[in-house]
């Protein structure tokens, strides 16, 4: 008899597994803009893992970029994968050896997995591993699902004050705290932004929360200037795509800055955004490239390097989810006035909210809420 139990246990289990595929859906990206929401069979829960149900995440340029070419730089889409990183959920089962985490806890999810056995992982680096797990990033499943499966330690309890969507916020405010730190921003850093796209933005936004006096942004879209006035710009400055207006510019961007820059932020990436902030740095000071649109770049580094300033590059972060909660839960930062757009979960709002933001326009952030 108890044979028979047993059995009928693992007909249950079974069942329940069947079920549970059933009704974890994901958005799988198929093809060039085409997605579709279809069933997600989750990995079996480890000891040190949590299952969270997403219920708010943030499309990031990175996925645009997978929507509608299938790769961002050298990551290529060459099956079909789950979509999206940026997110935020309600823990609904912990593993046997969990104890920081508790079933109905709310968090935000680091979404890049490290191997934490190579020496940039053992040196603290492990942003740069070259074993990286990141969901989204080709072959990795990405987080736009009702449920996914995480390792507990890279999963942030948020506090009441926090909601989800700011836990979802997480991601993109930890690309300008990485920079920050990078940069070494602090209350003498007068700082210059190339670019008031999400990016740009978030990084006004942590450059004033690690004491920058002075920000001046500067973009090609006026409508993004006066949201960055709005979110907190000292000066706005508006610039053209032509590369012979550069020396004209760095002239108007210095008299606005009124004293010497001492950081300025690529956000963008491209010659002529480079070209203005490595002109406009005074000397000493540090040029961040945090905006990669361009594989190869022809900048004037020589004059640049002769006044030494130096070139640092981010790349994604780490370590900062606690102190972006941090600044979330104090109100030095507030991030909800970024998000413009929001969608349900569903086929057709799905394709709505990716149509939105690869539009541009003045969607900042899309937000799903599951």
């Amino acid at each position: 008899m108890a044979h028979g139990g047993g059995a009928a246990a693992d007909v249950m289990a079974c069942k329940q597994e069947e079920e549970e595929e059933v009704e974890n859906k994901a958005a799988w990206l198929l093809g060039i803009k085409t997605l579709k929401i279809q069933p997600y069979h989750l990995p079996p829960l480890g000891p040190l893992d949590v299952k969270v149900r997403i219920k708010a995440l943030g499309i990031c340029g990175s996925d645009v970029h997978h929507f509608k070419t299938m790769r961002c730089a050298s990551f290529v889409v060459k099956k079909p994968m789950v979509i999206g990183h940026e997110c935020a959920g309600i823990i609904e089962d912990v593993g046997s050896e969990v104890k920081s985490l508790a079933v109905g806890d709310r968090v935000a999810l680091e979404p890049g997995i490290s191997c934490r056995r190579c020496n940039l992982c053992k040196e603290g680096r492990y942003n740069l591993c070259p074993e990286m797990k990141f969901f989204g990033s080709p072959p990795t499943n990405g987080s736009l699902a009702n449920k996914v499966v995480h390792p507990a330690n890279l999963c942030f309890k948020l506090p009441d004050n926090v909601s989800l969507e700011e836990g979802a916020m997480c991601e993109p405010l930890s690309v300008g705290v990485h920079a920050c730190r990078r940069a070494q921003i602090g209350p003498e850093t007068n700082v210059l932004i190339m670019g008031a796209g999400p990016i740009g933005l978030i990084t006004l936004l942590a450059s004033r929360a690690f004491g920058a006096p002075r920000v001046v942004i500067v973009d090609v879209d006026d409508r993004r200037l006066s949201i960055a006035k709005n979110l907190g710009a000292d000066e706005i400055i508006h610039v053209s795509t032509n590369i012979q207006d550069v020396d004209e510019e760095v002239i108007k961007i210095q008299n606005a800055m009124g004293s010497g820059i001492d950081v300025s932020f690529d956000c963008v990436g491209y010659n002529k955004t480079m070209t203005t902030a490595l002109n406009a740095t005074q000397s000493g000071g540090k040029v961040c490239l945090i905006g990669l649109a361009l594989t190869e770049m022809t900048v004037p580094l020589t004059p640049s390097a002769a006044r030494e300033v130096d070139v640092i590059g981010i790349f994604r972060y780490r370590n900062t989810w606690p102190l972006c909660i941090e600044f979330l839960k104090t109100g030095k930062i507030d991030v909800k006035p970024l998000i413009t757009h929001r969608f349900r979960f569903s086929q057709e709002e799905v394709e709505q909210a990716f149509e939105t933001s690869a539009g541009g326009g003045n969607a900042i952030k899309v937000m799903f809420n599951l």
